[in-house]
């Protein structure tokens, strides 16, 4: 393995930038929302198309990542987040001229390539300057970027007021600001130079190959599931179900963000001291017996408070159980980080899209169905960690 570069920084001050790179898609994406039945009155164009926009930009974020990613351990990682900054910048304005649903829809794909430059490189970097604290890391910034979401329907909702074109402009200012931020503050952290050059296919095939990260992606590939089953199903299930107002949907979707954060707080507290490893094995226990409860909750038709009480920790189970094995994975390929992450961003993309398609075909008009497949996802990564244990017993015994 290679020496760490010695880089001087202070995280006081990189962390939040780190975070703030890493939220311009989830601000991306969730801004607009609101917008979205003024986007098909303005283009003269079906509800669904516009929905596509959501669908379009998700793979155009996780191509981006597939091919950004190998050049993020080769190239320096500071000009690929000025790159991805300015590119997002560029084609956030263009959203703003555009003429039909599909230009609309053509830059928002662009948009989501372009920017994933930026953001692959995220993690790398704070897996050099982390080391074996990765994880906290990892946590202090996801807990700082989850604002983005947590306020960021409420901010589209607002800027509606004047227009939908004004989401976009607000989106263009805060990447122009980040941008200058990170031209000023953020170091070049770029990887020292291997001793092996390495081509494309072989990066890839080094992160596919290797047995010890392995079972911890797919661990990251089923929580990612269980996630999208949760932001596909929870409008359906709090507003259609039970019957709650948009107000108190606003209210009961913040305080999940909030139980995420926390758990990422927690984390930061103990993985130091304590190991990924061991958090991760938390975390899962939690979500055992918070996903069965919630399976339980349904099947005997429990009332709201009960779904809700089990949920909040369920949602931050996940987080911890999720940030932990990307540091894990991070440290198994110390000079591969950018085509990890990309793996990682990818196979997150892919099985978190089958989450909508799955929800449908079990429909059935209750939150069952949703219950179901949160329980399946986190049972799988109970079955994906009890196998590489007993894998690596094998090993060691052999």
């Amino acid at each position: 393995m290679m020496n760490e570069p010695k880089v001087k920084v202070s995280f006081k001050l990189i962390l939040p930038l780190l975070a703030a790179i890493i939220a311009v898609s989830p601000l991306a994406i969730d801004m607009y929302l609101p917008g979205m039945p003024e986007l098909a009155n303005y283009f003269s164009t079906k509800m669904p198309l516009v929905q596509n926009s959501l669908s379009i930009y998700l793979l155009g974020y996780a191509v981006g990542l597939l091919v950004f990613g190998p050049m993020a351990d080769k190239y320096s990682r500071r000009t690929m987040i000025m790159m991805g900054l300015s590119g997002f910048l560029l084609t956030t304005l263009g959203l703003t001229l555009v003429e039909n649903i599909e230009q609309f829809i053509a830059l928002r794909f662009c948009q989501a390539f372009i920017s994933s430059a930026a953001t692959v490189v995220v993690p790398g970097i704070i897996r050099q300057l982390y080391g074996k604290n990765t994880a906290k890391g990892l946590s202090y910034v996801s807990m700082i970027m989850m604002l983005a979401p947590m306020i960021a329907p409420s901010i589209g909702s607002l800027l509606l007021l004047h227009s939908w074109q004004m989401i976009f402009y607000v989106l263009a200012s805060y990447a122009f600001i980040v941008f200058i931020c990170s031209a000023t503050f953020l170091p070049d952290v770029t990887m020292p130079k291997p001793k092996k050059t390495y081509r494309v296919i072989e990066r890839y095939k080094i992160v596919f190959s290797n047995r010890a990260a392995r079972f911890d992606l797919l661990s990251v590939m089923m929580v990612s599931l269980a996630f999208f089953a949760y932001i596909t199903a929870i409008p359906f299930v709090y507003l259609m179900v039970f019957k709650v107002s948009e107000f108190e949907f606003s209210l009961l979707f913040g305080m999940n963000v909030f139980a995420l954060m926390i758990a990422h707080f927690i984390n930061t507290r103990f993985v130091v001291n304590v190991g990924s490893r061991k958090m991760l094995y938390f975390g899962l226990s939690l979500a055992i017996v918070m996903s069965t409860s919630l399976l339980l909750a349904n099947i005997f038709a429990l009332p709201l408070l009960y779904h809700v009480i089990v949920i909040l920790p369920l949602m931050g189970s996940l987080s911890m159980i999720s940030v932990n094995a990307d540091a894990l994975i991070l440290q198994e390929f110390a000079d591969h980080a950018g085509t990890v992450t990309a793996v990682n961003g990818t196979l997150r993309f892919g099985i978190g899209a089958l989450a909508g398609p799955i929800l449908a075909v079990f429909y059935d008009g209750s939150a069952l169905p949703f219950a179901l497949l949160m329980a399946v996802s986190i049972y799988l990564v109970m079955a994906c960690q009890l196998i590489r244990n007993k894998l690596n017993i094998a090993k060691e015994a052999v």
